[in-house]
C-alpha cells in the first residue's frame, strides 16, 4: 500500500474527515502539520501546484487534492486502486 501524505492544520474539520476515511481504508498516513511552519507550508503549496487550502493529500507522489476530492475518488471506486497500486 502506498504511503499517503496529508498536509493538515489544527482544528480543520476537512482534515479530520480525510484522515478518518484513510484510517478506515487502512492506509499508511504521514500527517504533516504545516499551518504554522512556513517551510512546510511552502513545500505543500509547491507540491500542490499552488493550492493552499487544507488538507492537501498525496498518494505516493500523486496529488489528489483536498478532502472532497478524496471522498469523490472513494465514491467513484478509484481510491482503493490508487492506495494499493
Amino acid at each position: 500500500m502506498k504511503t499517503v501524505t496529508v498536509y493538515t492544520k489544527p482544528l480543520c474539520p476537512y482534515c479530520v474527515r480525510a484522515l478518518s476515511l484513510l484510517k478506515k481504508k487502512g492506509a499508511k498516513v504521514r500527517e504533516v502539520s504545516a499551518a504554522f511552519d512556513a517551510k512546510l507550508r511552502a513545500e505543500m503549496i509547491a507540491r500542490a501546484g499552488g493550492k493552499s487550502t487544507y488538507p492537501q493529500i498525496f498518494i505516493g507522489d500523486t496529488h489528489v487534492g483536498g478532502s472532497d476530492d478524496l471522498h469523490a475518488l472513494d465514491a467513484a471506486g478509484k481510491l482503493d486502486p490508487m492506495l494499493n497500486g
